[in-house]
């Protein structure tokens, strides 16, 4: 299912929400402006190795801080494609304006940055051997559709649905978001590596459910920026 608009109204820029979708644009377009050998390395340097991070936990010399916590940050900003970066972005747009509004800009960028810290420490938990890096700023997105399942449930998403055929129809949000964190935590589940095992490249659903249980978790614990509406004040 792809999330085409969602109809919560706001009142206020998103300006932090713009930053962030430039800065993941800007950092993409420098990405593809480098060569192949060049690009593999800035992934191996910034994305998400777990081994990485356990290597400078365990105090390996040749794991600091550089290899084992900036990637935990920088990750967040690192796309391995079009398509990667265009449904990311999209999911933000539609998604972290409303948040933003809620939490003022200032914790809107606190609580973005440690959602993605979560999503990335329960996809270390599973992959704690793996050299394969991970990168992309879903896991912190996965935070902001977390806390618009609970702040917004009432609001609805248009929503383009694969059935046999393709067509578009609105979904409560808690039914959109409910079913994309079950197929997260489902998928997550299927691909649990045995320990001492290595984890293959692919989606890391891990990261999207740890980031949509922090996004839940942190919304409950900031205070919310006064806002002139609620939601269910404008339905019909």
């Amino acid at each position: 299912m792809i999330p085409i608009r969602d109809d919560a109204p706001r009142t206020t820029t998103p300006y932090v929400n713009y930053f962030l979708i430039a800065a993941n644009t800007l950092v993409f377009f420098f990405e593809i402006s480098l060569g192949p050998a060049s690009r593999t390395d800035f992934f191996y340097q910034f994305a998400l190795v777990p081994s990485h991070f356990t290597g400078f936990v365990h105090g390996r010399p040749q794991f600091g801080a550089v290899d084992g916590i900036l990637p935990i940050f920088s990750a967040m900003f690192l796309h391995g494609g079009w398509l990667h970066l265009i449904f990311n972005m999209w999911a933000l747009w539609i998604f972290g304006d409303n948040v933003e509004e809620v939490l003022g800009h200032t914790k809107y960028l606190l609580f973005y940055l440690v959602s993605g810290l979560g999503a990335a420490l329960l996809h270390i938990a599973f992959n704690l051997n793996s050299t394969v890096p991970t990168l992309g700023a879903s896991g912190a997105i996965a935070g902001v559709m977390g806390a618009y399942f609970l702040m917004y449930p009432s609001a609805r998403v248009l929503t383009l649905v694969p059935f046999f055929f393709l067509y578009l129809t609105w979904l409560p949000a808690w039914l959109f978001i409910g079913f994309w964190f079950i197929v997260q935590f489902l998928s997550g589940a299927a691909t649990v590596v045995p320990r001492g095992g290595q984890a293959a490249g692919g989606v890391a659903f891990w990261a999207h459910v740890g980031g949509f249980l922090t996004g839940v978790a942190l919304i409950k614990l900031l205070p919310a920026q006064p806002r002139r509406y609620r939601f269910n004040d404008w339905k019909a």
